[in-house]
């Protein structure tokens, strides 16, 4: 990305609003609840809810590879001030189902049916929803917006890929759309998770701007990144397989994507460009934040612009 476009693109505050820094001064905790909500015959998700003493609306996180629901649990802490907040686990991450290939496909839009199943059966208004989703959580929830413009009030979206643009992908990433380089680059990615789940984050930034994880999140990654047989790793190629056939449904059917859209992103990410992000927002009239010093997770790099985010979105 060009210095130019970043700096016009750039929009968030060096200082955290009034409010912002209200919230995260309380010291009250929150009341979190983790359980299992059963979407199919073949599907339980796990999922985190944390309901706000007066909520004034709903915010649905939804995580990226190769995270889990944990990864939003700072951030829910502190939005519960004001807001009901769900996360979960996709299929084949964290604690929910990791149903075999020929029950369940792990493509894009199978993961925004699993969405649509969710909100549903949580019971969640979707006229004061907002849905934050990043990385491989990002197109399933367009694809869902493509042909429900009422799904939420407004859909948050970053570091992803909704087109089909190799060139604008971490190498890795472009060897999983396709035979014959997907298959060793999953092997791989299995053979190496202790290196990924310890580095993934950190990759791009500068020894100054990296930052360690929570234990309790590296700790729900670790242990769930294996179960009954398939891996997070395996999650994320199948997702990959059906990728491209997803993207090219995206990129026809824009002019039906009605619902509020914001594409935020980090200026440092090496695994999806900036450019992408650029392209995306341009061709559907969507506001763009690049966040300078930022790379592919900024919610876990910087979770105070994350919770104003959230805050701008209800404004």
């Amino acid at each position: 990305m060009s210095k130019d476009k970043t700096a016009n693109a750039a929009s968030v505050a060096a200082t955290p609003s009034s409010h912002m820094a209200e919230a995260f001064a309380s010291t009250q905790a929150a009341q979190d609840t983790v359980d299992f909500i059963e979407i199919d015959e073949v599907l339980t998700l796990r999922r985190m809810i944390v309901r706000a003493p007066a909520s004034k609306g709903t915010v649905l996180f939804l995580h990226g590879f190769p995270e889990t629901l944990m990864v939003w649990k700072e951030i829910a802490t502190t939005l519960t001030r004001d807001y009901d907040v769900h996360a979960f686990d996709w299929p084949g991450y964290g604690q929910s189902s990791r149903p075999d290939l020929n029950r369940f496909s792990y493509a894009p839009k199978a993961y925004a049916r699993v969405l649509k199943a969710y909100i549903e059966r949580a019971g969640i208004d979707r006229s004061k929803l907002v849905i934050y989703a990043t990385d491989i959580a990002a197109l399933p929830v367009l694809l869902l917006a493509v042909d429900e413009p009422t799904i939420a009030r407004q859909i948050i979206v970053g570091d992803f890929a909704p087109f089909d643009r190799p060139h604008y992908m971490w190498e890795n990433l472009q060897n999983l759309k396709a035979e014959p380089t997907a298959s060793p680059t999953r092997a791989y990615m299995n053979k190496t998770s202790d290196e990924i789940l310890q580095n993934v984050h950190r990759r791009g930034l500068s020894p100054a701007e990296q930052f360690d994880l929570p234990s309790d999140v590296q700790q729900d990654m670790s242990h769930s990144w294996s179960r009954d047989g398939v891996t997070s790793a395996d999650a994320f190629a199948h997702y990959y397989a059906n990728f491209t056939r997803d993207q090219h449904y995206m990129e026809a059917n824009l002019d039906r994507l009605k619902t509020p859209v914001k594409v935020i992103w980090g200026e440092k990410d090496i695994y999806i460009s900036g450019e992408m992000g650029i392209e995306f927002a341009g061709k559907i009239g969507a506001k763009l934040d690049v966040l300078p010093g930022i790379g592919h997770f900024p919610h876990l790099q910087n979770p105070k612009q994350t919770v104003e985010e959230i805050y701008a979105s209800f404004r």
